[in-house]
């Protein structure tokens, strides 16, 4: 088999690693990606060209181009690609949907295909970051235009008449002197050999005559499938002659086999046969972990094959890892200096001539990301071809690493992408997609490599732990003079680069080093910390951590003042302003500062809102309490209300949740409502029951047992959400993520509320029992 020795470089990591700008994919594509920036309008303006984003920076960067992502049959149906992975953000359906209305499609009579991964076709199709909206909505409103452009070009011809005598209105095009119309089907096969109107030439849509953008108003288009069953999900595809694997993956990272005895799993009816696969050695990037296959004729006779194989591991340097003594160390280490990463006054001066220090040293542990569908993939290799059906957040990454990884042209590889059962990042990592490819060349048949829970649980890239201690200093006044903040966490660079012991730039960017007080003296600081495990991106990233320490500690401070927590926020907050921390190359989400800096306005304004809308400060009942957080995240403001109610046997409900947010421009307000309802929901999970232990270098957790999620009886039961409208020149921003962090924050305060307890670490599980 031809074998990629060295997967680290495949995306010339290490030569980037000390890059301080970076993003999920340019981690892995090492910066090396060519082409500008991509020039947008401010969104609910007619003009073609106005502000940059990041998305030109991103791997393959941006593709404007109608014919690659629209085309119109003769009866009318309007076929729009969606590039990017649905996974219940709706991002299926509010990218078409930009096009169509710009194109002034019926959308009833619109169709959405699925883009296979192909970068160079369709431009960066990483779903992740919640970006896809920001970093498209001008181009798809592009695309859409220059569409019904050609349409509108192709009637005038037809006619004999100037183009600005035609408009394209509700799936026809119409000539106003003489009202008479051609629908979009009788105009299809001349507009399609009209040229491509320049960019800088395009007229957008006037906002006032919008009829889908910004009103809520269109269900995703897989809604009926999935609420009815028919849904396609990576575990649903069959091919012809396909094979069936599960795999035995090393128990401890960076683990290695010594042995394995095939005999009684060969004796399971419908196993065929058991195999090695080969591992990488760790770090490795999502190359596999290795380990043995069993290849059966059903996914359940392979599973109990693999329960009769008797296996030896060597477990490796990672084999000691406890993560009781690694809290230990962690601990430690915030209590001692550590990298100096942002620095404005005299922190450690004023801490010492302060009149009170509050401490507060708040630990989170590590995350799995418990997809409802766990990883996933079909590969049928073929001679020098590999076509790979897999639900994958990055399909053009994928694709790349499947070529490499086979050693074959990238042309050659065909990945499509099915629906995810969720991602939350997980599936941005296609390790599973490269074990299917791997077995199917091995074995010359179709295979599906089907991850039970326990395989994700006990195998997958998981939120790193952490340790944030923050100091803060006070005068007599009660006023915070100074702030410094030691975050301790193994690095997702880790998984790229052995040695890694300082966190990444995108990392400490996700509220650390863009704390936005208003405080003259601030240190923040980042000690070494080693990872024993995989660590992958999950859902809001480092911003956990972050927004439970920072929010928490306002929250202590609030109390230690006899200060009202809103009132202390807005405070710390301070005036409205452009924060500009004195930081090299400040991490921005890969947007550019001039478009989305740090706005302690807008920062005010959903806290403000909030409170307004979530009656801050009304009377509860005795053993309620309310908390209040907020946090910037992938350059959105969400602020968030917790009502909690602790019984006097320390059992915790969440009566209701009020959440504002500001995330620009928008395309689908009931995707907006619907992702911060699953956050709150995801965000009660992880601060309840949210834990992965390990012991001997074994994750101990191994199914929704013992890593639970919250069921729909203690789900918050009112969830509300408040949009702030958006300014004309407000790009938009990201709304997949942002909703997670300040939840945690938001109810411990409110537990402290309710009971005058302060709960420093997650989960809370039995802290709360009397």
């Amino acid at each position: 088999m031809n074998f990629i020795d060295n997967p680290r470089k495949l995306r010339g990591f290490e030569k980037h690693i000390k890059v301080e700008k970076v993003s999920r994919r340019s981690i892995l594509k090492g910066l090396g990606v060519t082409g500008g920036f991509v020039l947008a309008a401010p969104v609910m303006s007619r003009q073609a060209l106005a502000y940059e984003t990041g998305a030109g920076k991103m791997p393959h960067g941006v593709v404007v181009d109608p014919r690659v992502f629209v085309s119109v049959g003769a009866d009318g149906i309007v076929t729009i690609v969606g590039h990017r992975s649905e996974m219940g953000t709706g991002v299926r359906t509010s990218l078409p949907l930009i096009v169509a209305e710009e194109m002034e499609a019926d959308w009833s009579r619109v169709k959405v295909q699925q883009a296979h991964g192909d970068e160079v076709k369709f431009g960066n199709q990483d779903t992740d970051g919640s970006r896809s909206t920001r970093h498209y909505l001008i181009p798809m409103r592009q695309i859409g235009a220059s569409a019904r452009t050609m349409l509108e070009q192709a009637a005038a011809k037809r006619w004999g008449v100037p183009a600005t005598e035609v408009k394209a209105v509700n799936h026809e095009v119409v000539h106003s002197a003489s009202g008479r119309k051609l629908g979009f089907g009788e105009l299809a096969a001349d507009a399609a050999k009209e040229s491509v109107p320049s960019i800088e030439g395009l007229k957008l849509k006037d906002p006032k005559n919008f009829r889908y953008l910004g009103k809520g108003q269109i269900g995703i288009v897989d809604l009926h499938d999935i609420t009815t069953g028919k849904a396609n999900y990576g575990a649903d595809v069959r091919l012809p002659g396909m094979k069936y694997a599960v795999i035995a993956r090393p128990p401890v990272t960076g683990g290695k086999l010594v042995k394995f005895e095939p005999e009684e799993a060969l004796k399971v009816p419908g196993v065929e046969k058991v195999m090695q696969v080969r591992g990488w050695p760790w770090p490795s990037k999502f190359q596999p972990l290795g380990g043995v296959a069993v290849i059966a004729r059903n996914t359940g006779a392979a599973i109990k094959g693999r329960d009769a194989l008797k296996l030896t591991w060597d477990d490796g340097p990672n084999g000691k890892y406890d993560s009781v003594a690694y809290r230990k160390e962690l601990e430690e280490a915030s209590r001692k200096p550590g990298l100096v990463l942002r620095k404005e006054g005299d922190a450690d001066a004023a801490l010492k001539s302060a009149d009170k220090v509050i401490v507060g040293e708040y630990y989170l542990p590590h995350l799995a990301h418990v997809a409802m569908e766990p990883p996933v993939a079909v590969a049928d290799v073929k001679g020098d071809k590999a076509e790979i059906w897999a639900p994958v957040q990055s399909p053009g990454g994928t694709r790349e690493d499947v070529a490499k990884t086979l050693g074959i042209p990238e042309a050659n590889v065909t990945v499509n992408v099915t629906l995810l059962g969720g991602g939350f990042g997980r599936k941005s990592k296609c390790d599973f997609a490269l074990e299917a490819a791997l077995l199917s060349k091995e074995l010359g048949a179709p295979v599906k490599v089907q991850w039970t829970r326990e395989d994700d649980i006990h195998n997958g890239f998981l939120h790193t732990v952490s340790v944030e201690r923050i100091e803060a200093g006070l005068d007599k006044s009660g006023k915070v003079i100074a702030w410094r903040h030691r975050s301790v966490a193994p690095s997702i660079a880790s998984t790229f680069a052995a040695g890694t012991v300082h966190q990444a730039p995108f990392e400490i960017g996700m509220g650390l080093v863009d704390m936005p007080f208003e405080i003259a003296n601030i240190s923040c600081e980042n000690p070494e910390a080693a990872a024993f495990t995989r660590i992958g991106w999950f859902r809001a990233v480092s911003n956990i951590p972050r927004a439970f320490a920072v929010q928490s500690m306002v929250g202590e401070i609030a109390q230690a003042t006899g200060r009202d927590q809103k009132d202390m926020l807005l405070e710390l907050i301070g005036s409205p302003r452009i924060v500009k921390p004195n930081v090299k190359d400040l991490w921005n989400y890969g947007e550019p500062q001039d478009s989305y800096p740090i706005d302690t306005a807008r920062l005010r304004k959903v806290v403000e809102l909030v409170a307004e809308k979530g009656e801050w400060g009304r009377k509860v009942p005795k053993g309620h309490g309310l908390g209040i957080a907020v946090h910037r995240s992938f350059v959105s403001y969400i602020a968030t209300i917790v009502e909690v109610a602790v019984d006097d046997k320390g059992k915790l409900t969440v009566p209701r949740v009020d959440t504002a947010i500001d995330c620009g421009t928008y395309v689908n307000p009931e995707r907006i409502a619907s992702q911060i309802e699953g956050a709150a929901i995801m965000g009660l999970s992880l601060a309840k029951y949210g834990e992965i232990t390990f012991k001997d270098g074994k994750v101990q957790q191994k199914n929704f047992d013992d890593f639970q999620v919250v069921r729909m009886d203690d789900s918050p039961v009112v969830t509300n959400v408040y949009i702030v409208p958006p300014g004309p020149d407000t790009p938009p921003s990201g709304v997949g993520e942002p909703g997670v962090p300040p939840f945690a924050p938001a109810l411990i305060n409110a537990i402290f509320a309710a009971t005058g307890k302060r709960i420093r670490a997650l989960p809370i599980g039995k802290q709360l029992e009397a």
